[in-house]
């Protein structure tokens, strides 16, 4: 299923190729540097022969607390067959390994953390080109920002969603069914026996979440900037072409260095408006905006939103997956994956962006298309929704934009006036969602304050605000969601998100209170707050921002540093001068 093609790797050009003497450690002496070096190198079992080899560095982001990488130690073999079987020399080395679930307060807080750590240890080490693998949500943005600063040959390797599990004759996919049956459970239509028997089901084997939540949306954005193999994106992890894959992608190492494809080549503005094409017309993860604004950020490429909902309003939705449609990425991959649906898109992108083959995007396509699945990924002019999944909106309450899935919402909802329901904090929001006497109604906003990227919660996917509970039980399954945070791409519901400037920064967001009326209209792109400019400067003066003060460590860099979420929540420091 892979669609590749590989040249001869000469390594001719010019003595680019310095493998070993690649960045010596500085002892005053650079030959005694190269002598030290390869000694120690010795010390490991290399011969000679090996240590005069170019070298491909592996990124190996296997964790004990990251199940969607748990077959990375055979993805790491592979890419080394394919390294050596072009002449170089694989060496894999560790970085920080982001298990979605398992971190706390949330994984957006350490992706800054871990493509720090990818742009250090590939500026660091000697390696000619390097291979990332990762998968997991906040693993992917982190390598590709990391890779796009440090700038050396790089090819991104996605480990692949995870295969569907069982329930009574029901497919069940991590987390989307995850969501849908916990909301089942809350309302009181499953019981505690049938949700137990469900979580041993959701999630079955290696891999990331099944549907087209933020993994797969991430691993799609690689491929359409040519950071990934062309056809590489939607293998199923544990697919025997996911390993074909993975030695294909060390196989081209190589080639990509002698050509000198470095990410500077790749993450352009053309390249990245073929990105957002693609996560419209995927109906992908809200997460995806955040993560390739940051990465557009590390070259100095500046997403606005605004262009955004002009790209919105001429990409239709043309996949049928979950959370938006009825699919899982396993049949994404066997209906023709992103080479169907990037043909789809053809006479709406930039056909000269260079991928890491070699090859523009419009050569690519030029080959002939295999077989397409139209239950999956349909025609162009037959979408499964006429303008793209996202949609940015503005007005006083997100005077620098907020995002709502629109593809994953309730159509009936996208022109509402309603009455705010408000929860100051997270610890709020879990005390009094699920009370008896919570004063709320179905027609009611619930707005969400104080979990932006400033907040002490690092703007977690918190978005996804519950039902609360006597609306769940009466039979209420959407509301209007507002909040500065996050939400899963796994998720769905009428949900706006992002909301910048956030709380912690003064927003508008904060100073709504209890009863105050918002008008959401998604046709005028906007999003009100139905008081006066003078009431809103009154609230500002008597009620300040609270944004985390951490004293020390990671969690001060990260408060001091991190920007808004219209430019990617990175670290200023790290951005490219536009």
């Amino acid at each position: 299923m892979v669609e590749l093609q590989l040249g001869e790797n000469s390594m001719s050009d010019g003595g680019k190729i310095k493998g070993l003497q690649h960045g010596l450690t500085n002892y005053g002496d650079k030959d005694f540097s190269l002598y030290l070096r390869r000694s120690f190198a010795k010390s490991m079992g290399y011969s000679d022969e090996m240590l005069e080899r170019p070298i491909v560095g592996i990124i190996n982001t296997a964790s004990g607390y990251n199940n969607c990488h748990r077959g990375m130690p055979e993805l790491v073999e592979a890419v080394k067959r394919g390294v050596l079987m072009r002449g170089g020399l694989p060496i894999d080395f560790p970085t920080i390994s982001l298990g979605e679930v398992f971190l706390n307060p949330t994984s957006l807080m350490f992706r800054n953390l871990m493509a720090m750590d990818t742009e250090e240890m590939i500026r660091a080490q000697p390696m000619d080109a390097v291979v990332m693998i990762g998968g997991c949500d906040k693993t992917v943005p982190a390598q590709l920002m990391g890779a796009a600063s440090a700038d050396l040959p790089t090819l991104q390797l996605i480990v692949g969603p995870m295969m569907t599990g069982r329930y009574e004759g029901e497919r069940l996919g991590a987390c989307t069914d995850c969501r849908r049956f916990w909301a089942d459970f809350r309302a009181g239509r499953v019981n505690e026996g049938q949700i137990g028997q469900i979580e041993g089901n959701l999630a079955t084997t290696m891999g990331t979440c099944a549907v087209m939540g933020t993994a797969s949306t991430m691993a799609c954005i690689a491929e359409t900037l040519g950071m990934t193999l062309p056809g590489t994106a939607a293998i199923p992890a544990v697919h025997a072409d996911r390993l074909r894959a993975a030695e294909a992608t060390g196989a081209q190492a190589l080639e990509t260095a002698r050509q000198g494809l470095t990410p500077a080549k790749l993450i352009t503005k053309k390249s990245v408006e073929n990105a957002l094409r693609v996560l419209l017309a995927l109906g992908g993860s809200t997460n995806g905006i955040l993560h390739l604004t940051a990465i557009a950020g590390r070259r100095g490429v500046k997403i606005s939103l605004y262009r955004l909902n002009e790209l919105s309003d001429t990409t239709p939705v043309l996949i049928n997956l979950k959370p938006t449609g009825v699919g899982y990425m396993e049949d994404f991959h066997t209906a023709g994956a992103m080479g169907a649906l990037l043909r789809e898109l053809q006479p709406l992108l930039h056909l000269d962006c260079p991928t890491l083959t070699g090859e523009t995007l419009g050569e690519r396509l030029a080959a002939a298309p295999g077989y397409v699945d139209r239950t999956i990924i349909r025609a162009r002019d037959d979408g499964f929704e006429d303008v793209g999944g996202l949609v940015a909106l503005f007005g006083n309450l997100a005077p620098g934009g907020a995002i709502l899935k629109r593809s994953a919402a309730d159509p009936v909802l996208f022109e509402a006036t309603g009455r705010a329901v408000v929860f100051t904090s997270l610890e709020d929001l879990a005390e009094r969602i699920d009370a008896e006497d919570l004063d709320v109604k179905a027609d009611d906003i619930l707005v969400l304050q104080n979990a932006g990227p400033k907040s002490p919660s690092g703007m977690p996917e918190a978005g996804y605000i519950p039902i609360p509970k006597k609306l769940a039980q009466a039979g209420v399954k959407d509301m209007i969601r507002i909040s500065d945070c996050r939400m899963s791409g796994t998720a769905f519901g009428t949900i706006v998100l992002h909301v910048t400037p956030e709380a912690a920064a003064g927003g508008a967001i904060g100073l709504v209170q209890n009863g105050d009326e918002i008008r959401l209209s998604v046709s005028n792109k906007s999003l009100e707050l139905l008081i006066n400019n003078s009431e809103i400067e009154r609230r500002r003066q008597a009620n300040p921002p609270r944004p985390a003060v951490p004293t020390r460590g990671y969690a001060k860099l990260y408060a001091d540093h991190v920007t808004q979420a219209d430019q990617g929540a990175d670290f200023d420091f790290l951005m490219a001068p536009n």
